[in-house]
């Protein structure tokens, strides 16, 4: 079936492999539920990420259902490159999400590790670790109607005994996977356990033809350095770290003010819904040297015009068209609001 193609250049596998050339491990933004929409991954790319997905697509209802499509998926020409994360139980629904989706994306990921227990009961997220031969059919599947027209990256968590976890990925690699990407959690491991990168390190080397992305516990530049020299991954994907500051992968371990700025032009130019778009700005402010006193009355400003109102009270906010938008640092206090404690 012929497929208007994307640049060959943008296609994850392509990306990573410069990346090699470069001497550096693939920066990958990862799948969030909502935060990962068009205006975030703008930003995120604004400070070079690789790689960015969007949050997990549900393939049933993305394929039956119109409003489903226009809310959980919007691009642009900009979008690259880009991973649609989607969740799915059975090779037909992958194969029609895969037929209207794959002309206007880089990748397509199969969600194998959502710990959501909702997800769970409907046989997608992390059920999918107990079938691999399912997962192995779905990309199968995609393979043998697309070949090398789509790129797939099937994202896991590891079991408890991480011997299944080897099994497991030596079938999906088998079946065609182009990228694996290792989040070194169990599904029932919470987020405060710090990530195993030991297990991440032995699945790898079980792993002979496709690129690793690891997964877990990335805050700084220098963790993505670190994990990627300790797993021996080719890129590593940060999405706690990142949702909090789009930046880290450019060195800087506090979110930059330049941060905001971007945001709120990219939110208002494309729209987001204005609970999203208040959540995004007050974790950007979060980590920021910024008063809990100034995030407490954006977090109660119950509109997107007074939200914006609640930020020139307090900082300047450069627009897009002003000299110094999207350089500064650190935010810059107006005098009339410098005694906020």
């Amino acid at each position: 079936m012929t497929v208007p193609s994307r640049p060959a250049e943008n296609r994850p596998t392509a990306i990573i492999q410069r990346c090699k050339l470069e001497n550096r491990p693939v920066c990958v933004a990862g799948p969030m539920v909502r935060y990962s929409k068009l205006p975030f991954r703008e930003l995120c790319r604004f400070y070079n990420v690789d790689i960015v997905y969007t949050p997990m697509i549900l393939a049933r209802e993305f394929v039956r259902n119109d409003m489903a499509r226009y809310s959980d998926f919007t691009t642009n020409a900009r979008d690259h490159c880009v991973i649609v994360q989607v969740g799915v139980n059975n090779v037909e629904d992958f194969m029609k999400f895969i037929d209207m989706i794959l002309p206007h994306v880089d990748g397509v990921g199969i969600n194998c590790g959502c710990p959501i227990k909702d997800q769970i009961r409907e046989g997608i997220g992390a059920a999918l670790m107990s079938e691999p031969h399912l997962v192995a059919a779905m990309i199968s599947a995609a393979k043998a109607k697309y070949g090398g027209s789509v790129c797939i990256d099937t994202k896991i968590r590891i079991h408890s005994d991480v011997n299944e976890t080897i099994e497991f990925v030596k079938i999906v690699e088998a079946a065609g996977t182009d990228i694996i990407t290792i989040h070194g959690r169990t599904k029932t491991t919470r987020s405060s356990t710090p990530v195993d990168l030991d297990a991440i390190k032995m699945v790898r080397s079980h792993i002979k033809t496709v690129p690793v992305i690891a997964n877990g516990d990335c805050f700084t530049l220098d963790d993505c350095r670190r994990i990627a020299a300790y797993t021996g991954a080719d890129g590593v994907m940060s999405a706690r770290g990142i949702l909090a500051n789009p930046a880290l992968f450019t060195g800087q371990d506090q979110t930059p003010w330049s941060a905001v700025e971007v945001f709120m032009a990219l939110t208002t130019s494309y729209g987001l819904p204005f609970k999203l778009s208040q959540h995004h700005v007050s974790q950007l402010l979060e980590n920021m040297p910024v008063s809990k006193k100034v995030v407490k009355r954006v977090n109660a400003a119950k509109s997107m015009v007074e939200m914006i109102d609640v930020l020139d009270t307090y900082f300047v906010l450069k627009r897009k068209h002003e000299k110094g938008y999207a350089c500064a640092v650190e935010p810059s206090w107006k005098k009339e609001s410098l005694n906020i404690t």
